[in-house]
């Protein structure tokens, strides 16, 4: 059979991506709980084989470490829950707290422009109806989203049941889907993507314990108010890359500002946040992830907006490890190894342009001129 020209093969490539893309966007709704429910099934996949080989039974193998995660979220909803409580019971000085400093900003703005204070609060006036009548329109599909919510959180388990379940089919599946001579790949691609789903979501899970304790005392220490509600949730934002640092920086903040009156708690938080995300990205976090696995950072970020336009947070959390899988299947694709090499971090030592294959031996023709060799 004649080889496709290169042409035509890239055409291809780059159409499969489009579409690829095309559906995940039209059927994200469908597409992104099988993936969790996938990534999930094989972070339990170690426990559900220690049940087995006590020889539980395989329904109850499965059942139980659906119950223990299901355990886990509960916890962490009776965390926030109890968090929210006390910030809530604080909301008379919170309210105080928040009309001193827009008097204070009120302030600042009249002294070098000629926006006086009551322009100011005519303007915020206008501004806060405009929210409330976008907040009405908002919470006539509120109903709408809590049911899509309660859906996609409702199928998670009987996902992860039926692939934990039927996982020996779906690897059937997987090798007949490749030519008896390409198995060994597909072996070796598999226990590797299973190795690193595992490292990556369990570091995520040790990231999130040790990133509350350390910022939440650090932060207790110096007596700012609130200090475990700013540590969990700058915890869980910070496994969005990149995006969820700065996202969890500003509501550190904004929650600062709400309970202190002065500008110095608020310093305190973004420096205690700064020095335990440098231990976190430069010490920690590479040892517990450990992960052969490297993306670079324009991949991730691209990966990240990608997944958030299409599949909105649980994209976004999902990019990194849907990247590497598709890294490990690239690198041990003879056609797509470009891809794993894109994907990667790895830089060459120097230049491709400066390999010796690639010089120019003399002067080149172009319709545009003749390139004299240097």
């Amino acid at each position: 059979m004649r080889e496709l020209p290169l042409t035509v093969k890239r055409s291809v490539e780059l159409l499969g991506l489009v579409l690829c893309i095309a559906i995940f966007a039209i059927a994200s709704d469908i597409i992104m709980p099988v993936i969790m429910a996938f990534f999930i099934s094989i972070l339990l996949l170690p426990v559900y084989r220690f049940l087995r080989r006590f020889k539980f039974p395989e329904a109850l193998a499965i059942i139980l470490p659906i119950l223990l995660v299901f355990i886990f979220i509960a916890g962490i909803i009776w965390f926030f829950s109890a968090q929210i409580g006390v910030l809530v019971n604080d909301f008379p000085q919170i309210k105080e707290n928040v009309a001193k400093h827009l008097q204070s900003l009120q302030e600042w703005i009249s002294s070098f422009t000629d926006f006086s204070i009551s322009k100011q609060k005519k303007f915020i006036t206008e501004k806060s109806d405009d929210l409330l009548n976008m907040a009405g329109k908002a919470a006539s599909g509120a109903a709408v989203t809590l049911s899509s919510i309660f859906v996609f959180l409702g199928l998670i388990p009987i996902y992860i049941y039926l692939i934990l379940f039927y996982k020996d089919i779906l690897l059937r599946f997987l090798f007949m889907w490749f030519k008896t001579e390409h198995h060994p790949k597909v072996k070796e691609a598999a226990y590797e993507a299973e190795a690193i789903i595992k490292n990556y979501l369990v570091g995520l899970l040790i990231q999130i314990t040790y990133m509350t304790i350390l910022l939440g005392c650090a932060l207790m220490l110096f007596g700012i108010k609130h200090a475990l509600l700013i540590g969990v949730i700058f915890a869980i934002l910070n496994l969005i890359p990149y995006v969820g640092a700065l996202i969890g920086n500003i509501l550190g903040v904004l929650i600062t500002l709400t309970s202190s009156p002065e500008l110095g708690p608020v310093i305190t938080v973004l420096l205690v946040i700064a020095v335990v995300q440098f231990f976190d990205n430069n010490i920690l976090m590479p040892r517990i992830v450990g992960s052969k696995v490297k993306i670079n950072a324009l991949v991730s970020i691209l990966g990240v907006v990608i997944g958030g336009t299409i599949a909105g947070i649980s994209g976004m959390f999902l990019s990194m490890p849907i990247i590497a899988v598709l890294k490990v299947i690239f690198d041990r694709s003879d056609g797509f190894k470009h891809w794993g090499v894109l994907f990667g971090d790895e830089r060459p030592a120097k230049s491709p342009m400066t390999f010796a294959i690639y010089r120019r031996k003399g002067d080149v023709k172009t319709k545009s001129g003749v390139i004299k060799k240097k």
